[in-house]
């Protein structure tokens, strides 16, 4: 059968072929488009007992065209669908037995061909670009990335990145985040659009995600430049709730430290007998560059020294460390330069995003069919754009921090410069 399938008769031929299990890149129509906005040029099936792949074109100008709603159907009845990424292909189409294969990988870059750079350097602003590139050199691209994915489809999963921190992330990207257009464009490339759209990377070194798109560095907007009034709600007003020392509070939890009901940074300075500011200045030196010699003999040091020696002994003889809550797996041949205060480092970053991604799956439980929207997470903060007719959703959600004894400070604008 050829690898081209654009019309009814094929479409039948290629779903007699009785597969289960297939690997799926989907071929969007634009290639810088946020996948929340995009639609869909083609799509390319490989089934994973097959020799070769398919293209199953939707709109491109040199071919028939499926129904997209029928691929789905056929999509739906497999056991199993492997992805080059979940959380983007979820934009496109939801179904729930994808598997995202390069999870434990940074994020795989896509191959282009010739043409495929000729076209966009010539038409950098046409939204249907990928209708242009020829079908044969879509299919050189997604067979070329099937041959450097195909060893991943076998590996172990990890069903809290695959099956929730995905969905979570998602979600918080089909929010969007509204702009004043006037204060963005004096800012960020200019546009016409009332929203712009952010894209959470979790496949790093840490699974800490960063979070830019477009040009813009959601994880790292200055406060003191005035580009956050570019940033408006689109319902009645932005609310931002931050965790409150929170390193300290995950560390206090690896190491089984009770710091009971007082804030965390009072404790220290009691500790330390100094200052606020001080203690936690101080803090935050010994927990990121190791505990001095001065304080090594108070409680919290003497746990977190101890338990830094024994994840390093473990990671040494066993060369892996297996992290809480996530299950991520830091592996010794994987990582370079390594010492015990930087593994505890790298454990403290994935717990901190463990941590949230379950705060965040509980909150946009909440917020679902609301029109409270979560539109923005930054390592210890969540941005909502509050519908104030909502009244007790606030509540509901500083509940949930609450849940976890996370200490918490809310700040409240009309726009995103508090």
């Amino acid at each position: 059968m050829f690898w081209l399938v654009e019309n009814k008769e094929q479409f039948q031929e290629f779903l007699g072929r009785g597969f289960n299990e297939a690997f799926v890149e989907i071929i969007p129509n634009n290639p810088w488009q946020h996948p929340s906005q995009n639609s869909i040029c083609a799509f390319y099936i490989r089934h994973i007992e097959d020799t070769k792949g398919f293209i199953l074109p939707v709109s491109h100008t040199e071919t028939g065209s499926l129904f997209e709603d029928e691929i789905y159907l056929y999509l739906k009845r497999l056991k199993k669908i492997y992805v080059r990424d979940k959380k983007e292909f979820l934009h496109y189409t939801t179904l729930k037995q994808l598997i995202d294969i390069t999870l434990t990988l940074p994020p795989y870059i896509l191959p282009i061909t010739t043409a495929h750079k000729f076209l966009y350097e010539r038409y950098p602003n046409l939204l249907t670009i990928n209708q242009l590139v020829p079908i044969t050199k879509h299919y050189e691209v997604c067979e070329q990335v099937y041959d450097d994915l195909e060893h991943r489809i076998n590996s172990a999963l990890n069903p809290f990145y695959n099956d929730i921190t995905t969905l979570v992330f998602n979600a918080i990207e089909r929010n969007g985040i509204k702009i004043n257009k006037d204060e963005f464009n004096k800012h960020f490339p200019e546009t016409q659009e009332d929203f712009v759209y952010t894209q959470y990377n979790f496949k790093t070194l840490t699974t800490r995600p960063s979070n830019r798109f477009g040009g813009i560095n959601f994880a790292a907007l200055p406060h003191d430049s005035g580009v956050r009034k570019a940033f408006i709600p689109r319902n009645d007003v932005f609310v931002e709730i931050d965790i409150s020392a929170y390193h300290p509070t995950l560390a206090a939890t690896l190491v089984d430290y009770d710091f009971g009901d007082t804030d965390v940074h009072s404790s220290f300075a009691e500790m330390y007998k100094t200052d606020y500011k001080t203690a936690k200045e101080l803090t935050f030196k010994q927990l990121y560059g190791g505990v001095f010699e001065q304080y090594k003999d108070l409680e919290f040091f003497k746990l977190t020294s101890e338990y830094i020696r024994t994840n390093w002994e473990k990671y040494e003889t066993e060369g892996k460390l297996i992290c809480p809550i996530s299950n991520h797996v830091f592996e010794k041949d994987k990582l370079e330069n390594m010492n015990p205060q930087k593994l505890f480092n790298y454990v403290l970053q994935n717990m901190e995003t463990s941590v949230n991604i379950k705060i965040l799956y509980r909150i946009l439980k909440l917020l679902k069919n609301k029109n409270t929207k979560l539109v923005l997470y930054t390592y210890d903060a969540f941005l909502f754009d509050v519908d104030t007719q909502e009244r007790d959703i606030l509540n509901e959600i500083k509940q949930v921090f609450d849940k976890l004894k996370l200490h918490i400070k809310v700040k409240h604008g009309d726009t995103y410069d508090f």
